[in-house]
């Protein structure tokens, strides 16, 4: 069936996929609004989850890729007319993603002290950190399992079911939250921030049961290993390596500037944890258009149909930027309750809402950058988004976070630099998609 490009069938996958992306920080916002309540070493059990967060989001971005290139493959055969010839490719993507996720989380929680001595964590901090990591990390597997079993789903066309594993996740992380952290008196003892990471752990747990029933009982993809390897495993591998590498410069950017605001003080790591869990929440907010891009972009390719992809590109960039909008809108109003959500530490909270504003204000760009990187994802154009990546980072972000610290910007540098690298990567695909699809709409 051709696809129709209109607010209703964009919005019929927007919609879902953005539900089911504000679930992932919703499961480490929930931890850190909790634990940085407590009171008991609030401030530090605050610090050990933003770092522990920015380390294990790192390795789920740096691994979780594979999602991304099976939604473009599927979504391009099925727009072509040919899903049945890669029916068994999830399978092996996902056997050999697995074992991947297998062999560093082993090869990670042996070293985990020395890892995040990298992070400038120390003390108790330090201690809080292995802690929380060595529960949570348990929880890696089942999170790339089922993000890549979202990724079939989004390239079937089919944002809705991942939505609601994604609802049941979050709920439950937030319950159990409550229940192991604070305790139940009489019943069970509070075990803070260990609790956290258990409540983590068992709502992964739940999800990647949950997703693996429904697509057996909702899809004819099998995820019965077979052999010989599919055709366009190749290619797989090769889109997921040049995202692999995209990621890990992404998550330079990120582990950077955990690194430097720890090195900051207590506060500024505090504030920046609160910052940084606003900033991601937002991200997979507003990436709801870019996961409509994904899916129909490769569609819309498959079928060979330039005329609806650039009107594709034009609503989701337009649609994405209202969202952004209103977002900003939010930021503004709630300013403060925001900050107070996730601490009762005056000075953690002055230090956040020193830098709020910019974390608000570089949402458009953030819209540009998140909704065009979905729709590349679904062209299978990971070649170029890598090379993005890799030149916004070093050449854009780390260059002005340095430079912003020599001058003596302190905290404030560290988040310039996020207004700098979000503009470069928004500003390369904009350039890219207009060189590379105006003409064949041209001749179409």
């Amino acid at each position: 069936m051709k696809t129709t490009v209109n607010l209703k069938n964009i919005n019929n996958l927007a919609i879902p996929a953005t539900i089911s992306g504000i679930a992932e920080p919703i499961l480490s916002i929930t931890d850190t609004a909790i634990v940085g309540n407590i009171s008991i070493d609030g401030l530090e059990s605050l610090a050990a989850a933003g770092i522990v967060g920015s380390f294990l989001s790192m390795l789920i971005w740096v691994l979780g890729q594979t999602r991304s290139a099976i939604s473009a493959i599927i979504s391009q055969y099925l727009g072509a007319g040919k899903i049945h010839e890669v029916k068994d490719l999830p399978a092996q993507a996902i056997f050999f993603n697995i074992l991947l996720s297998l062999f560093i989380l082993l090869s990670t929680i042996f070293i985990v002290e020395d890892i995040f001595r990298l992070f400038e964590a120390s003390g108790k901090i330090l201690e809080y950190c292995v802690s929380y990591y060595s529960i949570r990390v348990w929880g890696f597997p089942l999170t790339l399992f089922t993000f890549a079993v979202f990724g079939i789903f989004r390239g079937l066309q089919n944002t809705f079911y991942p939505m609601l594993i994604a609802i049941i996740g979050a709920v439950l992380n937030i319950i159990l939250d409550f229940i192991f952290v604070y305790g139940i008196e009489g019943v069970l003892p509070a075990t803070y921030l260990e609790g956290a990471a258990w409540a983590s752990l068992i709502s992964q747990g739940v999800m990647a049961i949950l997703v693996f029933f429904l697509l057996r009982a909702k899809t004819d993809i099998s995820l019965k290993l077979r052999f010989p390897l599919n055709k366009e495993l190749k290619r797989l591998v090769f889109m997921s390596l040049n995202l692999f590498v995209r990621a890990l410069a992404l998550n330079a950017a990120l582990i950077i500037a955990v690194r430097e605001a720890t090195a900051l003080g207590d506060r500024f790591i505090g504030a920046h944890t609160i910052a940084i869990n606003l900033w991601l929440f937002s991200a997979f907010f507003i990436d709801g258009y870019g996961a409509a891009g994904n899916s129909m972009g490769g569609k819309l390719l498959g079928e060979k149909d330039y005329n609806g992809l650039w009107m594709l590109a034009k609503k989701i960039i337009t649609y994405g930027m209202i969202v952004s909008l209103i977002l900003m809108l939010a930021g503004f109003i709630f300013y403060y309750p925001l900050g107070r959500i996730f601490s009762n530490e005056q000075i953690v909270l002055q230090t956040f809402y020193g830098i709020f504003f910019i974390v608000i204000l570089g949402l458009p760009m953030n819209t540009l950058a998140f909704v065009l990187d979905g729709l590349f994802k679904g062209l299978g154009e990971m070649k170029y988004l890598r090379n993005v990546l890799l030149s916004a980072t070093f050449l854009g972000f780390v260059p002005a976070l340095y430079l912003g610290k020599y001058f003596g910007l302190g905290f404030y540098a560290i988040w310039i630099a996020f207004v700098v690298w979000m503009a470069i990567r928004g500003g390369a695909l904009v350039w890219k998609f207009r060189r590379k699809f105006r003409p064949l709409l041209q001749n179409q």
